[in-house]
């Protein structure tokens, strides 16, 4: 399993239509808006670098209210998403 971590600058006034838009897209896991220089932090997951290309350039990048994206892919994950954390 491939995973990727996209960085994503919006409109601020499309931030919202576009999170609800990112979690649609097909091998998008999770998708945070957050503070800083991003707006939202999308978690993309796939079998092979060529469905990584066409999520990210073909489907996110395309996307109407994005001004920038920046990906970076994983190489080594040390705690899989799906841990389960007891906070009781």
């Amino acid at each position: 399993m491939i995973s990727a971590v996209i960085l994503i600058e919006a409109e601020p006034s499309a931030i919202s239509d576009l999170a609800d838009r990112l979690v649609e897209i097909d091998r998008v896991s999770e998708v945070y808006s957050v503070t800083g220089e991003y707006d939202l932090v999308v978690m993309v997951r796939v079998s092979r670098h060529e469905e990584l290309a066409e999520v990210v350039t073909g489907r996110i990048a395309r996307l109407s209210g994005i001004r920038r994206t920046h990906s970076m892919v994983a190489f080594r994950s040390y705690r899989d998403a799906d841990f389960a954390w007891d906070f009781d």
